[in-house]
């Protein structure tokens, strides 16, 4: 169809010659005209492709695009971070991308201008999501769910400096954990680090070590628990401190805390956190560290991070990728969306993907590793000529029996050529089938790697693929 402009243009010359021209003569100067319009429209539609010379082809600053490479050692990762969400018995959530403005405002304190705004579309301000934490508690308290154990895996995106280096970017993804509802001191915060412990000594990145401690502790003492300024002193006095279960004794038996009501309830939280913890079998895992802040708002009570422990030469080696997760109690941010204010205590967790890959995708080019990028179990080839039709028939009957198969696109491939294939790409198993192979009623099966074939009789040819891949 051409463009509009050429259609009113077309139009008025049509207009023209009939206005001008004798009733029932053909006017040259009409097509002539059209040829003439429609070069200069298509020269006009194509000369600012030609001004663009200087045009770089690339994704916006802070992204990037993941090959097939890179997208097999993510969905690893992912696969093994939502197999330990699901076996802790957490449902999966998801929310839109964006979120109205008001929304997310006043949510991230100095953060909040970090957020992506977009450009009003029909009446309704809106941002993209900052992070998966604020959208689940507007959930929750729209569909006024009090309780739930949930896990949400999406992008999200930050106006920030990207450090690509580091895996930090403006569109990045997200793990989120939590665990929403009224329950018993310190159970849910217990299981949260257990998780996060499950997780990292899967993904075998190394020792690490996760952190814990009270959100900003001298404001969290004093504005809002009511503690005394010289009480918040001394809680100051162990802020350079860390250790485990034996800090928490000796703040126990400090003179000062040990006469604060506030202080001894924050400090027996903590000494049942561990006891859970040592129950996990994780304590030894886990640092008490009055020094850790993390600088979202709408952190309320104990925070944790994870971070990579390592010899000065891994160090030397790696990325300084900062934690690799990190999360913590938030009871009054489900109240910030209730009319009336009703509050839903949560705690929860964010795993960082992106760092975590970074670590990984750097790993993996010192080693110099191979990564196949399909899950291909069998390919199915021919020697001979006109030979499509039976491969045809052939992979159909794989693909019905739930074996990853494929074939050339193509009538009459070389035999080579496709034991190439097979070999490139890392296929175990090939089936050859060609007219000596017909006549008997047999497929001859190859294992890629030993080059040895054995011939075996359509009728079991499934079965026996399935044991084969059972057993490698």
């Amino acid at each position: 169809m051409p463009p509009l402009g050429l259609l009113h243009m077309r139009a008025w010359a049509s207009l023209f010659n009939r206005l001008l021209r004798p009733s029932g003569v053909v006017c040259i100067r009409e097509v002539h005209f059209h040829s003439q319009v429609s070069e200069a429209v298509l020269t006009s539609q194509l000369k600012p492709q030609h001004e663009k010379s200087n045009f770089i082809i690339k994704t916006p600053k802070g992204t990037r695009d993941l090959s097939p490479q890179q997208m097999v050692v993510r969905e690893k990762i992912l696969d093994l971070v939502i197999g330990c969400f699901k076996r802790h018995g957490a449902k999966r959530l998801d929310t839109p991308a964006f979120e109205l403005k008001e929304m997310l405002t006043e949510k991230y304190g100095e953060d909040s201008g970090l957020i992506y705004d977009l450009k009003d579309q029909g009446g309704e301000l809106l941002s993209l999501r900052y992070d998966l934490t604020v959208p689940f508690a507007r959930y929750l308290a729209m569909n006024k769910v009090k309780k739930m154990k949930r896990y949400h895996v999406g992008k999200v995106w930050r106006r920030e400096s990207p450090t690509i280096v580091q895996g930090r970017y403006r569109e990045f993804c997200q793990c989120d954990f939590d665990i929403a509802g009224q329950f018993d001191p310190m159970i849910p915060d217990a299981e949260c680090l257990k998780i996060m412990c499950e997780i990292l000594s899967g993904l075998q990145l190394g020792d690490f070590l996760i952190k814990i401690s009270w959100n900003d502790v001298r404001h969290e003492m004093v504005a809002r628990k009511g503690l005394a300024p010289e009480v918040a002193d001394r809680i100051g006095d162990y802020i350079q401190c860390h250790g485990g279960v034996s800090l928490v004794e000796e703040m126990f038996q400090d003179s000062i805390l040990s006469q604060n009501k506030q202080a001894i309830e924050g400090l027996g939280d903590l000494k049942l956190l561990f006891e859970y913890l040592t129950l996990f079998g994780i304590a030894e895992k886990i640092s008490f560290d009055l020094s850790l802040a993390r600088g979202l708002d709408y952190y309320t009570g104990v925070i944790y991070e994870a971070v990579l422990l390592q010899t000065p030469a891994q160090a030397e080696e790696s990325l300084n990728v900062g934690s690799v997760a990190a999360g913590g109690r938030y009871d009054g941010l489900v109240g910030m969306f209730d009319p009336k204010g009703h509050k839903v205590p949560c705690v929860g967790f964010s795993i960082g993907v992106e760092r975590i890959f970074a670590i990984v995708e750097q790993r993996m080019k010192t080693s110099g590793q191979k990564i196949r990028t399909t899950e291909t179990q069998v390919f199915v080839a021919t020697p001979q000529k006109n030979f499509l039709h039976e491969r045809l028939k052939l992979i159909s009957e794989l693909w019905d029996a739930g074996i990853k198969a494929e074939l050339l696109y193509k009538n009459n491939p070389k035999l080579l050529t496709q034991l190439h294939y097979c070999e490139h790409m890392g296929i175990p198993l090939a089936v050859i089938i060609g007219e000596q192979e017909l006549k008997e009623g047999v497929i001859k099966l190859r294992s890629v790697a030993s080059r040895e074939e054995v011939a075996i009789k359509r009728e079991n040819l499934v079965a026996e693929i399935q044991k084969r891949l059972s057993e490698s």
